[in-house]
């Protein structure tokens, strides 16, 4: 074979290569082993048999260790707590997350070590979760929250479910901590006290079903999102200093009134707020947000959201009063209950609403039936907003031509008080919680989303 053949069998071999399409290969070993990362830890631990150039990247690829009992065969990708320690001990590099979801009795004594080893001192991402539910809120050892959980200072998503603080933490230090979530959990005021004060950069808060001896109290300077959701009237927040907090949001547990109370004490800056429920006294004593001045004004909040059945007319008003400067209204109607139609309290007729005159543009209903009640409780926005643009309505059920001429007759559109006002009609159903929301910043209105 000659020169010139050799050279052409070289140009057939670099297509046949090219063809191939191992264009990742190609990159730069720390690209892959970002991608590497991303996988889980059995697809990543495969990674090694695509070809010679990935043998080795795998063993230093940071970690991503989603551990889970009993094993599932829904995620074929986890693996059991009994494989953990072989893993971290044979893995040259970092852990980016690490995810556990198990039963109380599948962990060995082997599990304190985990945290203190140099595979997860870097972690980004912690989920810690036990498979024991049925009972909580019981405080019993088994479900007891490793101590060493909480000790990389690398952090920056922790969510934690289903277990039982310490009554004491190691010292604890999160610079870049920016997600916390906090759900069927149960801990002093103390031990939420020193964990809050260790994240110095936490941008978003959700806390759900917390059940605690003492008040909890939020003091914050850099959160911006928080949510909470709480069935045990015993349990008290206070939004003491938050002075970058944007949005509460409160999504509530369906067919339940009830919601510990929750008293906002400085939040400067606050525009997004709900849902809350407008009766009783339970906007003071057991639903949501004590006044923050004598007055009861709330002059930042420029977004709101309320539950209602249409039977709470009353209640809306008087709530209203209290933002003046409110720009969009949502309004969801739901079941009746006739406790909370007893204590309503009733309009104190010389208070105007100051928002429906030159402020209050959008005003949404969802889930909108058409009875007489949910009827009447929107028309009386129709004759009384004067500065809307629109009014929507989310109808539960078909939306067509004749459905629209229908609702149009009912409420009296014509009558309306801004007649420059949209009236719009949609067929639209959706659960109405905003959890999945606290978390994402980039929903500026989290009531208007799916």
């Amino acid at each position: 074979m000659d020169q010139r053949e050799s050279q052409a069998g070289d140009d057939r071999s670099g297509e046949r290569d090219q063809i191939s399409g191992d264009f990742i290969s190609t990159l730069p070993d720390a690209i892959l082993c970002t991608i590497i990362s991303l996988l889980p830890t059995k697809d990543g631990g495969r990674t090694p048999a695509i070809s010679p150039r990935w043998r080795y990247l795998w063993r230093s690829a940071p970690l991503n260790l989603e551990v889970r009992s009993p094993a599932n065969s829904h995620s074929p990708s986890t693996v059991l707590p009994s494989a953990v320690s072989g893993i971290i001990s044979n893995h040259d590099g970092p852990a980016r997350r690490f995810s556990i979801r198990c039963f109380p009795d599948d962990l060995d004594a082997d599990a304190e070590s985990w945290f203190h080893s140099r595979a997860l001192a870097n972690i980004q991402e912690l989920e810690f979760t036990y498979h024991n539910y049925k009972r909580f809120p019981g405080c019993t050892r088994e479900n007891l929250l490793p101590p060493s959980a909480l000790r990389s200072p690398s952090l920056l998503v922790v969510k934690i479910s289903y277990c039982n603080f310490p009554t004491s933490l190691p010292s604890m230090n999160f610079p870049l901590l920016k997600q916390l979530s906090l759900m069927f959990v149960s801990m002093s005021g103390d031990v939420f006290h020193g964990l809050l004060s260790a994240c110095r950069a936490l941008e978003s808060l959700y806390m759900a079903e917390i059940r605690s001896t003492g008040c909890l109290r939020v003091s914050s300077p850099t959160l911006r999102s928080f949510g909470f959701r709480n069935s045990d009237e015993e349990t008290e927040l206070v939004i003491e200093d938050a002075p970058h907090l944007v949005r509460v949001l409160l999504p509530y547990i369906h067919h339940s009134d009830y919601c510990a109370t929750i008293r906002v004490v400085r939040a400067p800056r606050l525009e997004v707020l709900g849902p809350i429920l407008p009766v009783v006294s339970n906007i003071l004593v057991s639903q949501v947000i004590s006044p923050l001045t004598s007055a009861n004004s709330m002059c930042t909040v420029k977004v709101l959201c309320l539950r209602s059945s249409g039977y709470e007319l009353d209640g809306v008003r008087n709530v209203l009063r209290w933002f003046p400067y409110l720009e969009k209204l949502y309004i969801i109607f739901g079941r009746h209950s006739e406790e909370n139609k007893k204590n309503e309290p009733q309009y104190d007729p010389p208070h105007q609403i100051e928002c429906f005159q030159t402020h209050l543009k959008t005003v949404v209903f969802k889930i909108f039936i058409g009875y007489e009640k949910q009827v009447n409780f929107a028309r009386f926005f129709l004759v009384n907003a004067k500065a809307l643009n629109k009014i929507e309505f989310e109808v539960y059920g078909a939306c067509d031509a004749i459905s629209v001429a229908y609702y149009h007759s009912l409420l009296q559109v014509e009558k309306r008080a801004s007649q420059d006002a949209q009236v719009e009609f949609r067929s639209e159903y959706q659960r109405t919680g905003y959890d999945k929301h606290v978390h994402d910043l980039s929903v500026a209105d989290p009531f208007g989303q799916p």
